[in-house]
Order: structure tokens, then C-alpha cells, then sequence
């Protein structure tokens, strides 16, 4: 997919990848450019960064794990910019908590990088099959494919995530809507470097496993992925030989992993 003249919506937008992602399909010079975040000061700055390159922009708070408010954004990106071409689904949460993470940890989780995803997907789904084109990225993350010892709702629901991800791929490509999951692995983004900064045992799996990416480098690696319309877009390389390894052998892999939390 080229992003020139298209229309594009990206969640998440307020820092991290989000931010990155939205200033990298600018530089396409795409018809406009929605941005959205629960974030109001950083969805702002993203807006306003954007505009700098002369595309236009329009900035929406939105908390995604509430459907309604999706509905009401997506409506506001068509009411700009007309049908959608890409819809970026970034948005996203870690927790640091293991298996007894409070139920309502457990469920903030789950709304926002799970059903987030739904709720975007099924907004935008309907107007991309009756004109038979359209693009949805999910950002997930390579947790989905390889796990993540110390991050219990985090690993759960970004294995969820892909499955989403996966599941729309099949259901709707015959319907011409594109569907592609974003899975890096380590990138310096707050919701990372912040247990970089403590030690957090998944924040020392993770950096130990490959080098830490860039945000600018994931929406690099995005803007490939989307051209080549690679269901996987994987920033980190090495998570695809990660991932055939532990496909092949998940006891080695778990073995593994045990020894990168006991490093």
C-alpha cells in the first residue's frame, strides 16, 4: 500500500510508535492524517508535529476501550478526510503484573489491546467492504509470538491481539481489506524504558533478548511492511527465527525464557 493521498487514522498517537508512525506517513504526504490519544497534551503535540510537515491533520482524545468513543472517532475521521484507506490499531498498555494482577488490571488490559482492535475494526470494517479496499494495522507486539515472562496481562493480550489480527486477515482479504500485525520487540518507548529503569524482570527479558529499537525505526519498518503488505511486520528480524524455535520445540523455548528471567 502507498500512503500518498490516502486518508489515515492512527490510535496511540499521543508518544511512542503512535507519534512515530503518524510524523513517518506524513512524510508520504498522505490526503490527511486523524491522530488520536486518551493522551490530550501528547495528541496535541502529535497533531501539531504533523501539521510542520504540511499535511493535514485533525486530533481526537479517545479512550480506546470505550466503543462508543471509537464510533464517535471514526465518524469524525471519515467527516474530514472521507473513507479511510489505513487504520493504524496502536494504542496499548503493559502492566508489569503477573497471573494475580487485580481483576481490574486484568480488564483495563484486556479493553485496550484487545477489544480495542474489535471496536476499531468493527467501526471501519463496513464502508472498507462496500468499496472492496481498505488497511488495517494492528500493533501488537512480539510478546504475541514469543511470550513475556513478568507481564502477565501484557503477554496474554498481545497473543490475543495477533489473534485478531490473524483471524480478520482470513475473514476479510477476499472482501479486499488488508490486514497487517505490527510486532516489535524492545523499542525505547516510556511504556519500556520505565522498567529498564527499576529492573523489572520483563523489562530485562526483553532487552537482553535483541537490541532496542528506535520508535522512528518501528515506523520505518511499518511503512516497508504496509508496501509490501506483509501480514507479519516484524522490526526486529530475529523474532522470526525466535519464533520458529519455539514453534518447533516450545519446551526448549520455555526453558529458555527461564533462564533469561533468572539472568
Amino acid at each position: 500500500m502507498k500512503m500518498q493521498d490516502k486518508a489515515v487514522l492512527v490510535t496511540g498517537a499521543g508518544r511512542g510508535i503512535g507519534a512515530a508512525m503518524a510524523l513517518r506517513f506524513a512524510a508520504e504526504q498522505p490526503r490527511g492524517i486523524v491522530v488520536a490519544d486518551i493522551d490530550e497534551v501528547g495528541v496535541r503535540r502529535t497533531a501539531a508535529d504533523v501539521r510542520e510537515l504540511g499535511v493535514e491533520v485533525v486530533e481526537m482524545c479517545t479512550d480506546v476501550a470505550e466503543p462508543d468513543q471509537v464510533r464517535e472517532l471514526v465518524t469524525a475521521a471519515e467527516n474530514a478526510f472521507g473513507p479511510l484507506d489505513l487504520v493504524c490499531s496502536n494504542a496499548g498498555v503493559a502492566t508489569g503484573q503477573g497471573i494475580h494482577a487485580p481483576a481490574q488490571v486484568w480488564s483495563r488490559t484486556w479493553a485496550i489491546n484487545v477489544l480495542a482492535h474489535v471496536y476499531l475494526a468493527q467501526a471501519v470494517l463496513p464502508r472498507m467492504v462496500r468499496r472492496h479496499e481498505g488497511y488495517l494495522l494492528i500493533t501488537a507486539s512480539a510478546a504475541g509470538l514469543l511470550g513475556l515472562p513478568g507481564d502477565a496481562p501484557y503477554s496474554v493480550t498481545k497473543h490475543a491481539a495477533v489473534g485478531v489480527a490473524e483471524w480478520l486477515a482470513g475473514a476479510y482479504q477476499a472482501a479486499g481489506v488488508r490486514v497487517s500485525a505490527l510486532c516489535p520487540l524492545g523499542v525505547r518507548t516510556d511504556l519500556l524504558m520505565a522498567g529498564v529503569r527499576t529492573g523489572h524482570v520483563a523489562a530485562r527479558v526483553v532487552t537482553s533478548t535483541a537490541p532496542l529499537l528506535e520508535p522512528g525505526d518501528v515506523a520505518e519498518a511499518a511503512v516497508a511492511g504496509l508496501e509490501e503488505e506483509r501480514f507479519l511486520i516484524l522490526p526486529h528480524p530475529e523474532v522470526a527465527e525466535m519464533s520458529m524455535r519455539r514453534a518447533a520445540d516450545p519446551d526448549a523455548w520455555i526453558t529458555e525464557q527461564q533462564r533469561r528471567v533468572n539472568r
